[in-house]
């Protein structure tokens, strides 16, 4: 994967692989017939952290780090993420918009000098839907059915999150945007299935 902001590539998928004390991600290029294309990154997350963090990395044996994204407070729920490249330079942030989300959820996402968007559930019944499950006891059973996030600037569409309907977390992501960061649509992207309970 380049680093540098405005690629080409503008669709890619973000699979969760399932596994215990760890949430994995791989995220792949989407092809124009649908299928995958490249890696892009692998990401990590551990679970039951007190500031949570996402490691972005090139294969699976998690050697070398593309990029990260970390909370800059512990255990907030309105927590700024800073994405920053492997030598530390600042991608940009995104951070979920707590009172807004109490019935949809919502996100801010900035890439200083170039794009500020905020994402919002496209669908309110779903939004409320999927939170009354999170109420009911049994935690083991994920909400399967698909939901979607739409990131618009003052100038648009900015990009657009699709989560796919099935039991393992599936999302297909089209950036509209050439000026954003790929990284940072990944970050923010991950961070919509890894963070959104927070």
């Amino acid at each position: 994967m380049t680093s540098t902001p405005g690629q080409t590539k503008e669709r890619f998928t973000v699979r969760q692989k399932t596994t215990l004390m760890v949430n994995r991600y791989v995220v792949t290029e989407t092809l124009p017939d649908g299928s995958d294309g490249r890696v892009l990154a692998f990401a990590e997350q551990k679970r039951l952290t007190l500031r949570e963090r996402m490691t972005f990395h090139t294969d699976d044996s998690g050697r070398k780090v593309l990029f990260t994204a970390t909370a800059r407070q512990v255990v907030d729920l309105g927590a700024v993420y800073d994405v920053r490249d492997a030598e530390g330079r600042s991608i940009g942030t995104f951070r979920k918009r707590s009172g807004a989300s109490l019935l949809r959820s919502t996100w801010e996402l900035d890439q200083p000098g170039s794009v500020a968007a905020v994402g919002r559930e496209r669908n309110r019944f779903v939004a409320v839907a999927r939170r009354l499950w999170e109420l009911l006891p049994f935690d083991l059973v994920p909400f399967v059915w698909p939901y979607h996030f739409d990131f618009t600037s003052d100038e648009g569409p900015v990009m657009k999150v699709d989560k796919k309907l099935g039991l393992r977390d599936r999302y297909a992501v089209d950036v509209s945007t050439p000026a954003l960061d790929l990284r940072l649509a990944i970050a923010q992207a991950v961070a919509l299935d890894a963070l959104q309970s927070r």
